[in-house]
C-alpha cells in the first residue's frame, strides 16, 4: 500500500467492485506519484494504492517499498527459498519469485481476483484467508521470510503486530529467518508505528526502520520494518530513498 497523491491526471477508471470488505477501483493514469508515463493501479476506498502496473515496461516494479523489501531480502540472505507473504495487492513481489516457494495469504478474494484479470498474475500460490491463520498452518523452522503488507481502514490489523502474531512468526521462522512489514504512519507522535516497531522489538534482538522522506514530520508516508535474529544488512544506495529513521518507544500490542 502507498498512499495516493491528489490530482492524477487522465485518469481513467477499468472498473470499480465492491467485496466483502471494501471498495476496489482499477484505474489507468499517466502520472504516479510525479512520475509520467502509463500506469494501471490498484486502490481501495481510502486512495490508498495497493498495487501499480507500468504498462510500457512490465518488469518495472513502480512502487519504492516493494523494491525495498525485496533488496533487503536479498541482500540479508540471498539463497531464501521460502517466504509467506500476508496482503496480495497485484502480487509484485511474489512474481518477482516464480521459481521459489512462496506462499500468499490474502483476506479478500476480489483482490486476488482483480489481480489475475487486470495485472497478470498468473502464479498458483495464493491463498484466500486470514494471514495468521495461514501462518498457524506452516510447519515450524521452514520460512526464511514473513513480509506483512496488509491493510484495513484503521491501517496495519493488530493481530498482524501483537506480540502473539510475532511470537508465532518466530516458530515458524528457520534460524536464519527474518520479518518485514510494510505500514504507514507519521515519523513523530505516531503511537501506533512506535507500538508496532517496539512491539517487534520486544521479540527480536535486532530491528531497524526506514521511512520515505516527506515535506513535513506530520506527513503520513510508507515505514518499512525489519526484524531478525541476526544484524540487519543494506546498501543505502538500493534502499530507493527510503532513509533509516529511529522511533521513540511504544505500548507493547498484544492480543485483544
Amino acid at each position: 500500500m502507498r498512499l495516493n497523491q491528489k490530482g492524477n491526471h487522465h485518469l481513467h477508471v477499468l472498473t470499480q467492485e465492491n467485496s466483502l470488505y471494501q471498495e476496489i477501483t482499477v484505474y489507468e493514469s499517466n502520472e504516479l506519484y510525479g512520475e509520467t508515463g502509463r500506469f494501471r493501479c490498484l486502490q481501495f476506498a481510502d486512495d490508498a494504492v495497493q498495487g501499480a502496473m507500468d504498462l510500457r515496461d512490465r518488469n518495472h516494479i513502480v512502487l519504492e517499498y516493494p523494491r525495498v523489501m525485496i533488496h533487503l531480502m536479498e541482500k540479508n540472505n540471498s539463497f531464501f527459498e521460502r517466504a509467506l507473504i500476508i496482503g496480495h495487492g497485484i502480487g509484485t513481489i511474489a512474481s518477482q519469485y516464480p521459481s521459489k516457494s512462496i506462499t500468499v495469504a490474502e483476506l479478500d478474494a476480489k483482490v486476488v481476483e482483480l489481480s489475475r484479470v487486470w495485472f497478470d498474475y498468473q502464479l498458483d500460490n495464493v491463498v484466500v484467508g486470514d494471514g495468521r491463520e495461514v501462518l498457524s498452518e506452516i510447519e515450524a523452522d521452514s520460512l526464511d521470510y514473513i513480509l506483512v503488507d496488509a491493510f484495513t481502514k484503521e491501517g496495519t490489523p493488530s493481530r498482524l503486530t501483537s506480540v502473539e502474531f510475532f511470537q508465532l512468526a518466530l516458530v515458524k521462522l528457520n534460524a536464519s529467518g527474518a520479518i518485514l512489514l510494510n505500514v504507514t504512519g507519521r515519523l513523530k507522535n505516531d503511537r501506533l508505528i512506535n507500538a508496532i516497531y517496539s512491539t517487534l522489538g520486544e521479540m527480536v534482538p535486532y530491528t531497524k526502520a526506514w521511512a520515505l522522506p516527506a515535506k513535513d514530520v506530520s506527513d503520513i508516508r510508507n515505514i518499512v520494518m525489519m526484524g531478525s535474529r541476526h544484524t540487519i544488512q543494506c546498501e543505502p544506495k538500493q534502499m530507493e530513498g527510503f532513509c533509516e529513521i529511529e522511533l521513540v518507544p511504544g505500548h507493547i500490542i498484544r492480543d485483544k
